[in-house]
């Protein structure tokens, strides 16, 4: 994956296909809210394996019951890239299995 920055035009159309995330202060952003904190620690588990097999770590927030992300790229000097929209696309992909919304 390439770690060039993305202008604010490809931000905004990549967006479009990721229903719930956001672009807020340079970074990717998504809650989910989910039925029990259990269902919301299972969340988090299955989004810190999809981290480490992408190799790209976002901050990842669990609370009683909602599952939070914020993700940019460290090595693009804190920029938005295709990596972070990878991550995003595989969360969107799984979290619906948790019965997250």
């Amino acid at each position: 994956m390439a770690v060039a920055p993305l202008s604010q035009e490809e931000i905004d159309d990549r967006l479009a296909e990721l229903p719930g995330w956001s672009h807020e202060a340079g970074r990717l952003t998504r809650s989910y809210r989910l039925a029990s904190h259990f269902a919301a620690t299972a969340l988090v588990i299955h989004v810190a394996q999809v981290q480490e097999e992408l190799n790209h770590h976002s901050e990842l927030t669990l609370g009683y019951d909602t599952v939070s992300l914020a993700v940019n790229t460290h090595s693009a000097g804190g920029a938005v890239t295709d990596l972070d929209f990878e991550l995003a696309r595989r969360v969107r992909d799984l979290a619906p299995a948790h019965g997250a919304r």
